[in-house]
């Protein structure tokens, strides 16, 4: 039985902060501590920090909870996270909250999208990113760097990207 979740999509504020933080940490793939993210310089103030400047973030609420999150960053173009509790997969809810990020980063004038993701091409995230057209820019430092441009036009030769 397919059953149409009630779930709500909105900006992040400041407050959502430690939600954030609860749904990161529980994800399926990609999943991370509090103390790993710490190492990485992702604190709730880092992350405070980042909305108060050239990011933005959206979350989906569900019977009030924060289930989700996406945030991405307008001055470099980078989709900086994507989050969604396991048990809200395969809703259309991650798609939404890329949509949302897309969209913004297009109309923040961004010609090209970019994220990082596993190196692993069977992981689950891989083939969602792709579905939604993005596409392999390089391997790096132990990730896979993926890219979109907001014509869905041919990308420019190697040579000639950022």
């Amino acid at each position: 039985m397919n059953v149409r979740l009630l779930v709500t999509f909105r900006d992040v504020a400041a407050a959502d902060v430690p939600a954030l933080f609860h749904v990161r940490t529980r994800t399926r793939e990609n999943r991370y501590t509090l103390e790993e993210l710490q190492e990485r310089g992702i604190t709730p103030q880092s992350v405070a920090e980042r909305l108060a400047s050239s990011y933005r973030g959206w979350l989906c609420t569900h019977a009030g909870q924060v289930v989700a999150f996406c945030m991405a960053d307008r001055s470099t173009g980078e989709l900086w996270v994507i989050a969604v509790l396991p048990e809200y997969e395969g809703q259309g809810i991650g798609n939404r909250l890329m949509s949302l990020a897309e969209d913004w980063l297009w109309a923040c004038g961004c010609t090209r999208a970019w994220l990082t993701t596993d190196i692993d091409p069977s992981l689950r995230a891989y083939g969602f990113y792709r579905q939604r057209g993005w596409t392999d820019w390089k391997l790096e430092d132990g990730l896979r760097w993926m890219e979109l441009y907001a014509s869905r036009a041919t990308p420019p030769p190697p040579e000639k990207r950022a």
